[in-house]
């Protein structure tokens, strides 16, 4: 008996000591493969250093990371752009404002731009002392479109006059796909997709109040995508704003990588930057009380998809359920729209300031703590984000894939909210108890991204360096498309 239970106990020790051993092998095994994949991954990044030539059409990423030269270029370009609405001082959307940046920037770099667009019936359209800039101006369709017919004989007429254009650029759909058929040297940038405007479109109807009507734009948003799933190819290039775009334009509508490529938005950073004294000749002009703790900033378009009955709703909530908010913290809404009124409803604590030019923008942001954007819009890259970013202060936004794919890509940079009251309440109430140390922080933080990525300047030379890239001179595209530097 005594013998059985010690050949028991022996078998057990063996199967214990062949199963520690198995054990110890495996994690031997798998530290050897672990370190064995890190010996690997540094091999392929050695090989890739030591091979920094890319074809640049291919590169995946944001072009904002990547550096250009910044000097006078051995080539310059003939370019035509195509833009429904030219912007009218500070009466202009994302998409003009973009193109007023960017095209002013290449004009200024030497670049002969000619721009078809549309007249102004109510205003006298603007000069710029920039003898490269040309307009070419016709009467918008019923609908404030370019007439496809008269600007396409515009540019046909440009095109034979001199040399042809080197490059096309065409701000959305401002020249149809119809005419952009077999255009190899033609880019697209897109403002905003109809894919993007599906989640827009569910935050409506989750938002819809019993008394409104039921929508029906999700069912014709969803043929809006297959339709543009089928005529988007037609455009040989494609500029995507955020790098979420970028992505959808390639899994989503199909879009091969070398064809699709993220250039993101950017501002001029010669006008939104730190500045003090304007923000505290602001306050003073406004007759903000220096006992406020806390300033909030939002701006822009006081309308429902802007998100502004979602930040009504909040801030009425906590002006009324807490007295201390209500005593310390101001909101400064700048913009017009039909929700104007009902901010100046709120009382003292929420002071409307109306509709800002640029320069009076920046001192805006210099008299804020914080930039605040509740936009139910997924669609695009909002402008007042990075303007608030590079004039260094922290932004508070809906958590849409645009914003936190591309800008509030993490904590460091601000806060995040769903588009839900409560939610917006809870992120109002962390930038409230997180106080001005923390925002300062974050805002200096932000900055620096910003101006490593949102500068007009950034965006211009991104832009400049796909169009010598893709123009029609065969000799451009194998020095241009090549592109030999280190990634940010």
């Amino acid at each position: 008996m005594a013998r059985d239970q010690a050949t028991i106990l022996s078998f057990r020790c063996f199967c214990f000591n062949i199963f520690f051993l198995s054990a110890f092998s495996s994690i031997l095994l798998f530290i050897w493969s672990q370190y064995a994949g890190l010996f690997d991954l540094q091999n392929q990044i050695t090989l890739q250093n030591q091979n920094q030539f890319i074809n640049i059409l291919s590169f995946p990423s944001a072009w904002n990371h990547l550096s250009f030269p910044s000097g006078p270029l051995p080539k310059l370009l003939k370019i035509a752009l195509f833009v429904k609405k030219w912007p009218q001082k500070h009466l202009a959307g994302g998409l003009e404002r973009h193109a007023l940046t960017l095209h002013l920037g290449l004009a200024k770099r030497g670049h002969e731009l000619h721009i078809f667009t549309t007249s102004s019936l109510n205003s006298s359209f603007p000069s710029y002392p920039i003898r490269t800039l040309y307009f070419h101006l016709s009467k918008p369709t019923a609908a404030g479109y370019l007439d496809q017919a008269i600007v396409w004989k515009q540019f046909q007429s440009q095109n034979s006059t001199g040399k042809p254009f080197d490059v096309i650029h065409t701000e959305s759909v401002g020249l149809m796909h119809t005419r952009s058929r077999n255009l190899t040297n033609l880019a697209v940038t897109w403002h905003g997709i109809a894919y993007e405007s599906i989640h827009s479109d569910i935050i409506q109807e989750l938002l819809r109040t019993p008394e409104e009507p039921v929508a029906y734009s999700l069912t014709q948003r969803a043929m809006k995508v297959v339709e543009e799933v089928k005529f988007f190819p037609r455009y040989a290039h494609h500029v995507a704003t955020s790098d979420h775009v970028g992505d959808v334009l390639k899994r989503i509508y199909m879009i091969p990588e070398e064809r699709v490529h993220i250039i993101l938005n950017g501002v001029d950073e010669e006008i939104f930057k730190p500045n003090a004294a304007k923000g505290k000749d602001f306050k003073k002009k406004f007759g903000i009380p220096h006992t406020k703790t806390l300033v909030l900033g939002i701006a822009g378009r006081l309308v429902k998809d802007k998100g502004h009955p979602l930040m009504f709703e909040a801030l009425l909530q906590m002006l009324r359920e807490n007295d201390s908010f209500r005593e310390n913290v101001i909101v400064l809404v700048a913009g017009d729209g039909p929700w104007r009124d009902r901010y100046k409803g709120l009382g003292a604590s929420v002071l409307v300031l109306g509709t800002l030019e640029p320069a009076q923008l920046a001192s805006f942001y210099n008299a804020i703590d914080i930039f605040v954007n509740p936009t139910l819009r997924a669609q695009g890259l909002d402008h007042t984000l990075l303007e608030a970013i590079l004039s260094g202060k922290p932004l508070m936004a809906t958590r849409l894939a645009s914003i936190t794919g591309s800008v509030i890509v993490g904590t460091e940079m601000g806060y995040t909210f769903s588009p839900t009251v409560s939610s917006l309440k809870a992120a109002l109430y962390r930038v409230w108890h997180d106080g001005r140390r923390v925002l300062k922080r974050k805002g200096q933080f932000a900055r620096q991204r910003g101006l490593q990525l949102f500068t007009a300047t950034k965006m211009a030379a991104a832009y400049e360096r796909l169009f010598l890239c893709i123009s029609r001179d065969g000799e451009s595209r194998d020095s241009y498309c090549t592109y030999q530097s280190s990634f940010h």
